[in-house]
């Protein structure tokens, strides 16, 4: 799952951690100090909330609060045995909804971990969806990346269209193997107005939406000035994107097929069926 770059919730990322499955998890002690519990008896009446939560939820609570026992360093080259419990997500959630929402830790927490559990709830509901409805749903995942995109760009130094649209075609000639925009707009067979982003299937809108992420993080990571340095990066991560695609036998992005609606018409298919059957549409939030 994809992190959230936000300054605010980079303490909740940074003591996130994944086990050998590839799920997340954080530990309890790691939470309470960032949650600026000083007392660990503090702490637990917490947890022993949560736990009461998640049971009357109808979920198993050992599925959620793992105990363990671990070693911690003290002075004098000594050590010490502590208990310590794995939270799921879930636990962290109904962890912070019972802590004191007037601590400001405790309010970001609240936030951080809702939008993680929409999160998970989104993308296991992604995998029913046929591929219409995948395609919007990446589709305003990439409207919304591509602007945070734009704004790590500005502070890179990038401040007008021309430049902006140079730094744009870096990015898609790493992940299309030296074509730019306009020659994937070519490719496609596209009217001057059409978005070459509203043509894509699923898949290469997920191959994109990799590069507007990892070239957004790279950004803010590095901080580089000037538009050749930017446009390197894009240029890179792009053709990362691409040799990762190779290397798993996958399609090459500009190999992919052309779906025969955009997303404008799909967009539109789903209201009329919303209107015909007063059904919310997939995924709406």
């Amino acid at each position: 799952m994809a992190t959230l770059i936000a300054a605010e919730y980079k303490q909740f990322e940074d003591i996130k951690h994944t086990d050998k499955n590839g799920i997340e998890f954080w530990y309890a002690r790691e939470l309470a100090s960032v949650l600026d519990y000083t007392q660990w008896r503090n702490f637990t009446k917490v947890i022993d909330k949560a736990m009461l939560s998640c049971q009357n939820s109808g979920f198993e609570c050992a599925d959620h609060f793992v105990e363990i026992s671990k070693m911690v360093a003290m002075p004098n080259r000594a050590s010490k045995k502590i208990n310590d419990l794995e939270l799921s997500r879930y636990a962290c959630y109904l962890i912070v909804q019972n802590g004191d929402p007037r601590k400001e830790p405790i309010a970001l927490g609240q936030t951080y971990f809702a939008i993680q559990t929409r999160r998970q709830e989104i993308a296991d509901r992604f995998n029913e969806l046929d591929e219409d409805n995948k395609r919007l749903v990446i589709r305003g995942e990439v409207t919304s990346w591509n602007a945070m995109l734009v704004d790590a760009a500005h502070k890179a130094g990038i401040t007008d269209q021309l430049e902006y649209a140079q730094f744009q075609n870096a990015g898609y000639m790493g992940l299309y193997g030296g074509l730019t925009a306009a020659d994937i707009h070519r490719r496609k067979k596209l009217k001057t107005s059409e978005k070459i982003l509203d043509h894509m299937g699923s898949e290469e809108l997920g191959a994109n939406l990799f590069r507007i992420t990892q070239t957004e993080a790279k950004l803010r990571r590095e901080q580089p000035k000037g538009l050749e340095t930017a446009s390197g990066i894009h240029y890179q991560v792009g053709q990362t994107v691409r040799e990762a695609i190779a290397k798993n036998e996958g399609t090459m992005p500009e190999d992919l097929p052309t779906p025969e609606k955009s997303i404008a018409e799909i967009g539109k298919d789903q209201l009329k069926k919303l209107k015909e059957k007063k059904e919310p549409p997939m995924l709406d939030e």
